[in-house]
């Protein structure tokens, strides 16, 4: 089972769960600032700490959604989440899918016993979930997720798992949206970086300067309906400049 030991609830473990719990969660928030640069490295820390730290937790998942397009499971510790995300995504509904939409965080004590998702829950359960955590992960504008978190037992998950996910959760959200902005910002260097191996290209055939060689990328990246950026890669690794 998830988690480590001890009594939030109250008595004389309480103390040092909690101090144990403040330091994991500072652990935890160190290692994500730690893999900022990764979205890879920053899903996977964040699913195994879910496992670590929140009680009652088994098995964990990540799924991310970029407005537009449909909700992907990017993040998984065993087949069980990937194939929860599998069923909702194919549902159109479930657990994950109202924490993202909805913004809340949304427990299922016992899966064979849900009525809220009438098609999902038996699924869910027949495959092995009988226990369900979710928590929404606001990453930017447009890209939303969802923690997800899964017992093979009913009613895992209790008021610390609630607590102590959330506040995973919160850290979590903080890292991804690093890990976003920093592949977006290595993403637009390579995107510049190659165009301008294609215009260098083109100048060099055709002894054009600069604004000529952009304005027949632009051309061409109409006529093919094509992104700008991969009629320049194409351009680069083809070394094929189209004629003028």
């Amino acid at each position: 089972m998830g988690g480590f030991g001890g009594d939030i609830h109250g008595g004389p473990g309480r103390g040092g769960f909690e101090r144990r719990l403040r330091a994991e969660l500072e652990r935890v928030a160190r290692d994500l600032g730690a893999e900022h640069a990764s979205i890879h490295g920053t899903l996977e820390l964040i699913i195994r700490a879910a496992i670590e730290i929140v009680p009652g937790a088994e098995h964990a998942g990540i799924t991310l959604v970029t407005r537009g397009s449909s909700p992907e499971s990017r993040a998984a510790t065993s087949e069980l989440p990937k194939a929860i995300d599998d069923l909702q995504h194919r549902l159109g509904d479930g657990p994950c899918i109202q924490a993202i939409w909805e913004h809340e965080t949304v427990l299922v004590p016992d899966m064979e016993h849900e009525t809220r998702w009438q098609r999902f829950a038996p699924a869910a359960a027949a495959a092995g979930a009988r226990s369900m955590l979710a928590f929404q992960l606001y990453a930017t504008e447009q890209t939303m997720g969802a923690l997800n978190l899964h017992s093979t037992r009913a009613h895992a998950f209790d008021d610390a798992a609630v607590s102590v996910g959330g506040s995973l959760a919160t850290h979590a959200a903080i890292a991804l949206i690093a890990s976003l902005r920093e592949q977006q910002l290595r993403d637009a260097i390579a995107s510049r970086d190659v165009i301008g191996q294609a215009k260098g290209m083109l100048m060099e055939r055709y002894s054009i300067d600069t604004e000529r060689a952009f304005a027949i990328l632009k051309a061409q990246s109409q006529n093919t309906n094509e992104p700008l950026h991969d009629v320049a890669r194409k351009m680069v690794e083809s070394e094929r400049p189209p004629g003028i």
